[in-house]
This record gives structure tokens, sequence and C-alpha cells, in this order.
């Protein structure tokens, strides 16, 4: 389980396919920390380690995972998220992140509004129109964020310089597809309305 509070920056190194699984080689201050199968969010994706080396780390996905997220995207020299597992004994700075992105969004617009950023999203999937509440929680790339307005398949998000300067926001251009998962609470509420 996650947060949604990035731990730090990774930059992929390199990109292996295998059959139909890809292999990416991220380098970042924290890959030296990591261990042989521990679980790391990518850019909200929950990965496992499978090689290290003194400041890179390898992770493996697999179809179904490049078919849900940006991943199939990616190339040499992206700058992705990263976080680690929370600790039983952490606060929950950010909400429940499971890293099981539901699907993707593609930023539609990017506004600067002098001393903050606001990022607008469009989805393709009518359904999740029910997942999105303003002033509800929504993981974008992994990172933990406030819905601050919503409407038919789009929501917008505002992003702090904090967050701005140290998560891959800064990089984010219009066009670009990011990785969404909705709130948890949220999807067994709906699950639940759905059989009542």
């Amino acid at each position: 389980m996650f947060t949604g509070i990035i731990e730090c920056c990774g930059t992929i190194t390199s990109i292996t396919k295998e059959q139909s699984n890809l292999h990416f080689t991220i380098k970042s201050d924290v890959s030296s920390q990591f261990k042989i199968d521990q679980s790391v969010a990518h850019n909200g994706v929950c990965l496992t380690v499978i090689v290290l080396s003194d400041d890179t780390h390898t992770v493996t996905a697999i179809d179904e995972t490049l078919q849900k997220t940006n991943l199939k995207n990616y190339k040499i020299n992206d700058v992705v998220n990263l976080e680690r597992c929370m600790l039983a004994n952490g606060r929950f700075d950010g909400h429940i992140v499971q890293g099981h992105v539901d699907g993707t969004a593609i930023c539609k617009n990017i506004e600067d509004k002098n001393g903050s950023w606001l990022f607008t999203f469009h989805f393709e999937n009518p359904l999740n129109n029910k997942l999105v509440v303003t002033k509800g929680s929504i993981c974008i790339n992994g990172t933990s964020l406030t819905v601050v307005d919503c409407g038919e398949n789009n929501f917008s998000v505002a992003i702090i310089p904090y967050t701005f300067e140290n998560t891959n926001f800064k990089y984010l251009k219009i066009n670009d597809e990011v990785n969404i998962e909705f709130d948890v609470i949220g999807k067994y509420v709906q699950n639940m309305l759905k059989y009542n």
C-alpha cells in the first residue's frame, strides 16, 4: 500500500523487451536502498524490483500492465515518480493508494495560476465520472491529489510549487498520457450501489 507522497524521481536508463514484457532500469537517489522483491510505485504502478546495482534498479511490466497504464509509452531518459510502500507505523500524508492503476487520462490543459498550476485531464470511459468528485482524492502518476473540479469525462487538479518541482508534473505537456487511480473507497461504494 502507498500514500501517493512521492519520495523522489528516477530516470529511465534502459528498456529491454522480453516476449510481451518490458524491463525498465531506473536510476534514482533511492535505488540503492531497495531490496530484491520489493514493491515500488513507478508513476503509480506497483512493480517488483528484480535487479539492483549501486544507483539503479530494474522492474518488469507484463502485458496487462502495459495495456492499462502509460508504461508502454516510456522512453529512455523519461522521468518517473517513485514511492516505496508505506511503513506500518507511518502516517497517511496522502490517501490510500494501492498501486493498481485504473486506467489513463490525457492532459488537456495546463494553466499557470501565478503561484500554482491547474492541470485538466480527460478520460474516455464514462463510468469513471462516478468515481471523481469535487474535493475528493485522486492519484495521478502516483501523486496523491485533490480534485478541484470535475465535469463530463474530465477533472482538474491544482499543483503547488513543491509538488511541481519534486515530481514529474514539471515535465507534463498537453496531450501527455498519465496513470490514474481512483479512490479505493469510492470504488467500493460504487460497487455496492451497483448491487442494491
